[in-house]
């Protein structure tokens, strides 16, 4: 039975949930319940899926003002929801002299030179970290010598930046070393907070890698409870992206300086940081769950123990959307929809651009794009720019966030052009809905649209694949589905068949149950806070 959280909601405030502790504790980074998507998807709908789980959320973002009202409806099992900024601007520290503690400074540099030069015993070496890490953490708290202000402003870590600037960067800019430095590692004072401050839980469960597989990290260490991973993209894959495409990283080589064969230093930099924590939760987690096979495979080329982890495919609510299928009206709709975020990692552009070549060949066509525009403003008001100045203002709608029930019935083919996914769940709902599917070479979109097994690909192919950004290919693929009847029937029946076999939600539950059912009987029946002492400070 569903215990009545601590505070339970009210009329005026429905997110207002508080409780002295839960069974299960979701950190989420970015996504549920203040970004709609396809993680939140899941996340809702893995909520909804264990009735019988009191969940607590912890949300962590970047600043307030990147997020509006919460996008989802909380389920009734959801007992606790606190949200916590990494990037907030928050009012300036009174500065005092410090000289700083050098024996923790000295912890410090020792744990930084462990994370520079990895160990061949991965295990052996998380080992140590967490010793280490366990030894550093007390030292954190608010008046201890490695608390915010001694890392802020004592002269020991003054002197600390300055020798690691010294020795390792080879960017001319001390000032954004500086500044990158402080930028990249506040947010840990904050996580390490967080932790403290957590309500007990029989277990944790993230949902990426990043700072939210920090927080778990810190979580198991401190209560010793079982630690689940689900990447649904390979978080440190897609933050290199990011920061490939990022404007803001600097970089103050002069022409004579620099090699094109080589990554700007502060890029660099951000990257080996979200790999070494990707790394440390990796090895701190009891399960590590990936959607399809490569990005497992992936995960153990980062250093994932193999013994720990498996597939668990995204799964559908198939009674639901395949009573989508008689509302459809007998003539292929001449719609392609693109449901997804409007940002550069969905590469809406290129979307924009193929439709000049649809419209060109078959007039009746339209692109709606059906997804929030709001977490990259600039990148959506370029994709509207590229829509008039292509003059297809009248053939590109965009449409904002919408309930897939209402869209599925109304279009003709699903399309993903994105430049990096994982499962996406977009397109098992759209075979569901008898929707075919195209979609750009990336994640599991290939095994979705064609197959993975023997078996499975004697089903046919679903929709098309084409490469990543390539505006004709996917043009010419798009057309050749929606004016081909025959073509099209096929792979309605190909998606159709293939949701079925492989990729209900019952199927996922089944599986997430046994790793729900195995942490919670580790934690036994009661939650228990196990908060690391202290060390009277002296």
């Amino acid at each position: 039975m569903i215990q009545a959280p601590s505070s339970p909601p009210t009329a005026a405030d429905p997110y207002a949930r508080r409780a002295a502790d839960c069974d299960v504790m979701l950190l989420l980074e970015g996504t549920f319940p203040y970004v709609s998507g396809g993680v939140s998807s899941w996340v809702n709908q893995i909520i909804r899926g264990f009735p019988e789980i009191r969940f607590g959320l912890c949300f962590i973002g970047s600043r307030s003002q990147d997020y509006g009202a919460p996008r989802y409806a909380l389920p009734d099992n959801v007992v606790h929801l606190e949200t916590h900024y990494i990037h907030e601007h928050l009012a300036a520290s009174r500065v005092v002299r410090s000289g700083g503690d050098a024996h923790a400074f000295e912890r410090m540099h020792a744990l930084h030179e462990m994370f520079r030069r990895p160990g061949a015993d991965a295990g052996e070496q998380h080992q140590e970290l967490t010793a280490l890490l366990a030894e550093l953490m007390p030292l954190m708290n608010d008046g201890q010598a490695l608390d915010e202000d001694a890392f802020l402003f004592s002269k020991q870590a003054w002197d600390y930046l300055a020798q690691q600037y010294r020795s390792f960067c080879s960017d001319p800019s001390f000032v954004d070393y500086f500044w990158t430095v402080r930028i990249m590692h506040l947010p840990i004072w904050t996580l390490a907070r967080v932790a403290r401050d957590m309500i007990p839980a029989r277990c944790y469960h993230t949902i990426s890698t990043g700072y939210a597989g920090f927080l778990g990290s810190l979580l198991k260490m401190q209560t010793g409870r079982a630690l689940l991973l689900s990447e649904h993209g390979i978080y440190t894959k897609e933050r290199k992206i990011d920061l490939f495409q990022s404007e803001w990283i600097r970089d103050n080589r002069n022409v004579f300086e620099k090699d094109a064969s080589q990554i700007p230093y502060f890029r660099d930099l951000w990257i080996r940081f979200f790999e070494a924590l990707g790394n440390l939760c990796y090895q701190a987690s009891n399960h590590i769950v990936a959607l399809y096979e490569t990005n497992r495979l992936r995960q153990i080329n980062d250093g994932a123990p193999a013994e720990r982890t498996r597939n668990i495919p995204n799964g559908i609510d198939l009674p639901r959307l395949s009573r989508l299928r008689a509302q459809r009206p007998e003539k292929i709709p001449p719609v392609l929809c693109l449901l997804g975020r409007v940002v550069p990692i969905k590469d809406v552009k290129t979307f924009i651009r193929a439709m000049r070549t649809v419209v060109t060949q078959y007039p009746e066509a339209e692109a709606w794009i059906a997804g929030p525009e709001d977490e990259d403003r600039a990148y959506a008001a370029e994709c509207h720019a590229i829509a008039d100045g292509l003059g297809l203002t009248d053939k590109v709608k965009f449409l904002g966030f919408q309930k897939i029930d209402d869209l599925m019935p109304k279009i003709g083919l699903v399309v993903l052009s994105s430049i990096s996914e994982a499962l996406p769940l977009v397109l098992l709902e759209g075979f569901a809905a008898g929707v075919p599917g195209l979609a750009t070479d990336v994640g599991s979109c290939r095994q979705l649209i064609f197959g993975l097994s023997a078996e499975d690909q004697a089903l046919g192919a679903a929709g098309d694949v084409v490469g990543i950004a390539e505006p004709q290919a996917l043009a010419n693929a798009a057309l050749a589905l929606l004016t081909d009847p025959e073509r099209w029937h096929a792979a309605q029946a190909a998606g159709i068949a293939r949701v079925e076999r492989y990729y209900t939600q019952e199927m996922m539950f089944g599986a997430y149950r046994q790793l729900y059912q195995d942490a919670l009987g580790q934690a036994g029946a009661t939650p228990q806070r196990a908060a690391l002492r202290c060390p009277v400070k002296h």
